[in-house]
């Protein structure tokens, strides 16, 4: 994410938004917790979703960022 704001002129600083899709919902509490040192100074608003599957079959979390510039 922070990659992506970068090459947009952006920083994590100007997120508003994450939407957060879990594949398996009981490890929300992981995901909530590296989303919380992400975004520690940040508090963007945020919504915890669970998904029958991503793009990747490997993939557990996707996490999606809106940032206003």
């Amino acid at each position: 994410i922070e990659r992506a704001l970068a090459e947009a002129g952006a920083t994590m600083r100007d997120v508003v938004r994450t939407r957060i899709y879990l594949t398996d919902i009981e490890r929300w509490e992981e995901a909530a917790r590296a989303h919380a040192e992400a975004f520690a100074e940040v508090k963007p608003a945020s919504s915890m979703l669970e998904v029958s599957r991503l793009a990747e079959a490997a993939m557990l979390v996707e996490i999606e960022a809106v940032a206003v510039v």
